[in-house]
């Protein structure tokens, strides 16, 4: 009701108003609906395994609400993600796509089916730990991508990091210029911008 509840106000209010402007606002619309068609399809493995095992699922009611949730989420998910992806740079929407849907995920499991309950500590601080490992290792390939970092050009990489930056054409880099006067006179330092 709660995770229903935030969909709504973020669908009818935040949307309309920020969507445009925030990345957040569509992208955790998906990771709210995701844990929706997450939980639907989980209940949708036991019902097929109820189906094999010659449990009358089919009459269940909630065989079919789960199926009308999962499709109703699934098209609302890919939506509001086409919409972020239409909007915001990709390498931005993947990321924070991810770990939103993952944490809004787990959370949910661990609410609705009551898995951690039978885990032990150990189990538990492995799963969190993995949890964040995963986190920072999407952060650290999404955050140094552009960066031409190799173990063929690694003593290159630290060999430059000591001299004078590149000027770039394509983006603006702002370079002290190094002027031992100004330094010796403890004025304010020049900067020049090249663009």
């Amino acid at each position: 009701i709660i995770l229903l509840a935030v969909c709504l106000v973020l669908i009818f209010f935040l949307a309309p108003r920020y969507g445009q402007t925030n990345i957040l606002i569509y992208l955790t619309i998906c990771s709210v609906i995701g844990a929706f068609s997450v939980s639907s399809v989980k209940g949708l493995g036991i019902a097929i395994k109820g189906f094999f095992a010659h449990w009358p699922v089919l009459k269940d009611p909630l065989t079919w609400i789960l199926v009308l949730t999962l499709v109703a989420s699934i098209t609302t998910q890919i939506n509001y993600l086409n919409k972020a992806l239409d909007i915001f740079n990709t390498s931005m929407v993947f990321p924070i796509y991810y770990v939103l849907f993952t944490t809004i995920v787990i959370t949910t499991s661990v609410i609705l089916f009551k898995e951690w309950v039978t885990m032990s500590v150990v189990d538990i601080i492995g799963t969190v730990c993995g949890f964040l490992t995963i986190i920072l290792g999407v952060f650290l390939l999404h955050a140094f991508k552009d960066m031409d970092i190799s173990l063929r050009n690694l003593p290159q990489t630290l060999q430059n990091a000591d001299e004078a930056p590149a000027v770039k054409d394509d983006k603006n880099i702002l370079i002290e210029l190094d002027n031992p006067e100004i330094k010796a006179d403890n004025k304010p330092k020049v900067f020049m911008i090249y663009s």
